[in-house]
């Protein structure tokens, strides 16, 4: 650095804290100068935090308004910009985490998510596939039946199962995994028929 450089630092820095000494003793042209003055500051921080423009002008305004009530306690001047920045930060990671997640609002990203569960189509082919899966159910045999039925329709645990049928938990797995192979089968061949 040379020393025209080194002299023009040093006076934006008295400047600065001597803005801040004016604005700790009430001077509320000074408060509006340190405002005017690090305001773009304030918002590429936050940008970088929020990376939202709206968030960030908005931040800015209470980053502002929380440095005009503890200014008081800034007890070196000189660090103004420091602690500035620290507050600028520390209130953007707290919105940050505060805010709800966003999410896609584009028409297409909702036409391509939103399912109509209550469309003619799809209920005639739900009650196509029940009533196939009621037509194979009726074509095995009672024990894999009575199996499924108790799993699927009645909602019954392994344990439950394994008392109901009077047999080892590990029976009752094998009987579900061959009854539902077998009804694979019942239903495949009712849909090629």
């Amino acid at each position: 650095m040379n020393m025209a450089t080194i002299e023009q630092s040093n006076a934006i820095q008295t400047t600065v804290v001597q803005l801040v000494l004016a604005a700790q003793a009430g001077d509320r042209s000074a408060m509006g100068d340190l405002f005017v003055r690090y305001k773009p500051h304030v918002l590429a921080v936050a940008m970088r935090r929020l990376r939202d423009e709206a968030e960030a002008q908005e931040l800015c305004q209470e980053v502002f308004v929380q440095v005009l009530q503890k200014l008081p306690q800034l007890r070196q001047p000189e660090c103004f910009v420091g602690w500035l920045t620290s507050i600028t930060k520390r209130m953007a990671i707290n919105k940050a985490v505060r805010r709800p997640p966003t999410l896609a609002t584009e028409p297409q990203t909702l036409e391509a998510t939103c399912i109509d569960r209550y469309d003619p189509e799809s209920i005639v082919e739900a009650s196509e596939r029940a009533a196939c899966v009621h037509d194979g159910l009726g074509r095995l045999k009672e024990m894999d039946r009575a199996t499924l039925v108790a799993f699927y329709v009645r909602g019954q645990s392994l344990l439950e199962m394994s008392r109901a049928f009077q047999a080892p938990i590990g029976t009752i797995k094998r009987r579900l995994f061959e009854a539902r192979k077998r009804l694979a089968k019942e239903v495949e061949s009712l849909a090629v028929a």
